[in-house]
């Protein structure tokens, strides 16, 4: 008898390879952008316009795109934005004297991307069961790294030998090829009241079902249109929602400065070359993808086996991944080997994704119906967070180049990583105070 593979598993694995995908676009560009920039003589803070101006676009989207998962469904928003943005790529030339058109590129890019994340949970919310949610959000989110260590690896080569713009025409045909394979393999979530609805395993259903409407009007003891109203006001005034916004925030910091700026760190403030680096300037992305795993796995652990709560379990891995991160982060520019940035960029970045399974999962765990709301308000500060550290940095290299000549000095990258060290302090303590791992929104 021939084992079914469960749809609830299909549908993690597409998400997985989605977030690799976007991923590899994502520093694909960096790199691309760096090399074409720096042969062209752009100054710094030029940049670090161009690269933050994504983020802009992804900031504009998040809301709309949680909003439109929840009506329309998660599965054809997050079609409708890879065709988007993979078009984008494909025809967009990378030319970088010609700012205004990157920019209106890298905003677009933005924006389609920026519809990803919200939907993304809104499926897993409909898809996975609760005792499921940590390993399969913190797989699904592993492909980011997954795909930026696998951008760091090949794309050098790439621009090396076919140029920069061959890495816009590699991502756009990834974006084609997983666009077409989720349109064939995904599917809507079964319905509560149909027959393979158990078997199947879905977690919970996040739009108003039919057959369901005469129970949730009597539960809630007035018309069933009132059960799809979101409740804004309560989210926006939650402690809890705000420990996870605080935390994004930080969390997206640290990463997206890291993953715009670490080629130049390299290749400037720690004169390497990133084709000569070899596999070890994968070695950061890498290892957020085996820690974002490892962090859902013990934390589903603690919490099936009663050994923690749900809310000291999302606390524990929260603190202990951001606290690890800070020290790393702050210590960073005082090693001047490649070795050295490797080893503390890795301890970073994989502490950051073990903390993933704290605050990121926390989303479910409070709101499981307005996930993708939830989702598209926290994503929000996490780009607000992009925009405001890759945009500074650019600034604070430009100011330390003035002032050192060059940027080889430990002391021009010190306030490049010395300000997210500081803020995974103080949003760890954030989410000690104020966050829950209890459902406060039915």
């Amino acid at each position: 008898m021939r084992m079914k593979f469960p749809k609830r598993y299909v549908i993690v694995v597409l998400t997985f390879i989605c977030t690799c995908v976007c991923y590899i676009e994502r520093v694909g560009f960096s790199i691309a952008y760096t090399v074409a920039a720096d042969a062209a003589g752009v100054s710094q803070s030029t940049k670090g316009t161009i690269l933050s101006t994504f983020y802009y676009g992804y900031a504009c989207s998040q809301v709309p795109g949680g909003w439109a998962a929840q009506r329309i469904g998660g599965r054809r928003v997050l079609l409708l934005s890879f065709v988007l943005w993979s078009l984008t790529c494909a025809l967009v030339p990378l030319d970088p004297n010609q700012v205004m058109m990157l920019v209106l590129a890298r905003f677009l890019v933005g924006v389609a991307q920026g519809f990803i994340f919200p939907s993304i949970h809104t499926v897993l919310a409909q898809w996975v069961p609760p005792h499921e949610r940590s390993r399969s959000v913190s797989l699904t989110m592993s492909g980011m790294y997954l795909g930026a260590a696998a951008g760091m690896l090949f794309l050098p080569s790439l621009v090396k030998f076919k140029g920069p713009q061959s890495v816009f025409l590699a991502e756009a045909a990834l974006g084609a090829a997983w666009s077409l394979i989720w349109f064939k393999c995904a599917s809507d979530q079964p319905r509560l009241d149909h027959p393979k609805a158990a078997t199947a395993g879905f977690g919970e259903s996040l739009l108003p079902i039919k057959g369901n409407m005469q129970k949730m009007k009597v539960e809630n003891g007035g018309s069933s249109g009132h059960a799809s109203i979101i409740p804004w006001k309560r989210i926006l005034l939650s402690l809890p929602v705000w420990a996870i916004v605080v935390n994004n925030f930080t969390f997206h910091y640290a990463l997206y400065v890291l993953m715009n700026w670490l080629p130049t760190y390299f290749e400037q403030g720690l004169q390497l070359s990133l084709q000569d680096m070899g596999s070890s300037k994968m070695m950061p992305y890498l290892n957020m993808f085996i820690f974002s795993n490892i962090g859902g796995v013990v934390a589903d652990h603690l919490i099936t086996r009663r050994i923690l709560s749900v809310t000291r379990t999302r606390k524990f891995l929260n603190t202990i991944g951001f606290i690890v991160a800070s020290l790393a982060l702050m210590i960073l520019p005082m090693f001047r080997t490649s070795g050295g940035a490797v080893f503390c960029s890795s301890v970073a970045l994989g502490f950051l994704a073990l903390g993933r399974a704290g605050f990121a999962v926390n989303h479910m765990d409070v709101a499981p119906r307005y996930v993708g709301i939830l989702m598209g308000i926290s994503n929000t500060a996490g780009t607000l967070a992009g925009i405001v550290g890759v945009g500074l940095t650019g600034q604070l290299l430009e100011a330390a180049k003035t002032t050192h000549s060059d940027l080889s000095s430990p002391e021009s990258w010190k306030p490049v990583f010395f300000i997210p060290g500081i803020l995974c302090i103080f949003s760890s303590f954030v989410f000690l105070l104020f966050s829950t791992g209890e459902r406060i929104f039915d």
